[in-house]
């Protein structure tokens, strides 16, 4: 019988606090649950250790510059592993679209982690996955914050701030959430040099629009946590507004804010970087959100998804 190993995980989306986390605000990031990415790794007599992907399907000694967070990740667990003549296929299928804010390269990381652990037949706890994600995570994001990697993990939203590690918050939230992929990529390091701008040349307006969104973040929090979805709307469309005055949203995102509010979101923002990306949309009800994830795509949204805020998952 051959050896086998699987491994999930799920997207991730920043419910508040992009750009401002920088500047020492909180950010709260959900799991996605319903988004979702699977790596299977099977075992064979030839010694040959391949890969099989939407990006790259070949010998992992052969993957392009773009995985070589990937390839570092998994050079270092097959070494402790000692597992080099180890003969085995890594197929991995994920739904998450990449460049779109929504933790696309963390969850394929946190997946081939627990694929590679299961396939060893090894436990894995929670510091120690976080541990491995942060060798990837280094190449590829340079100093990343870990956010991406404990949301992609996680079955719980995230409370994080800058040099501190994410801790979960409670969520009591009968809502539902409608993303709206623009079909743009997102240009994170331009938004981010635009804020950085700002508060250069306008460091009175800019600084209060930070401090403002910290603030919004903070009474989100108490939102989720006290099911007040027409509260926590309020606070969302609010946030989009004030990025949107710090230059990091565009025309496309702005129009999917507009025709969500325009048809009975509570409330809509964009997500992520910005400058392209996703937005995203709370309703009610899961009926109201069948009926707007129509409506943007009608509206030019290349590809939605619903995400129910009750609906957990296993860590």
């Amino acid at each position: 019988m051959q050896k086998k190993g699987i491994g999930n995980s799920h997207a991730k989306i920043i419910l508040m606090g992009e750009h401002s986390v920088v500047y020492g605000q909180p950010a709260i990031a959900l799991p996605l649950p319903n988004v979702t990415t699977e790596v299977v790794m099977i075992g064979n007599d030839n010694h040959e250790q391949i890969i099989e992907s939407r990006y790259f399907s070949g010998p992992v000694a052969e993957l392009p510059q773009a995985m070589s967070g990937i390839a570092k990740l998994i050079k270092e667990l097959v070494i402790d592993f000692a597992g080099q003549a180890d003969g085995w296929t890594m197929k991995i299928t994920s739904d998450i679209p990449s460049e779109r804010g929504m933790g696309s390269s963390a969850a394929c990381t946190v997946a081939i982690i627990r694929a590679m652990f299961d396939f060893y037949d090894q436990s894995l706890d929670r510091q120690s996955l976080l541990r491995w994600a942060d060798v990837e995570e280094k190449v590829t994001h340079r100093s990343p914050s870990g956010l991406d990697a404990a949301t992609v993990s996680s079955a719980n939203p995230v409370w994080f701030k800058k040099g501190a590690k994410g801790t979960p918050i409670s969520l009591n939230l009968e809502a539902t959430m409608v993303i709206a992929d623009t079909g743009i990529k997102g240009a994170t390091r331009e938004a981010i040099q635009t804020v950085k701008d700002k508060l250069q040349h306008q460091p009175k307006a800019a600084q209060q629009l930070i401090d403002k969104l910290g603030q919004l973040t903070e009474e989100s929090r108490d939102a989720v946590a006290n099911n007040q979805a027409t509260r926590l709307g309020e606070k969302l469309t609010a946030a989009h507004h004030a990025l949107d005055q710090l230059g990091v949203s565009d025309p496309k995102l702005n129009q999917l804010v507009t025709t969500a509010l325009a048809n009975h979101a509570l409330g809509a923002k964009l997500t992520g970087g910005g400058r392209g990306g996703c937005m995203f949309a709370i309703t009610k009800s899961a009926l109201g959100a069948r009926k707007l994830a129509s409506i943007l795509k009608e509206h030019g949204a290349v590809a939605t998804w619903i995400q129910p805020f009750n609906k957990g998952v296993t860590s």
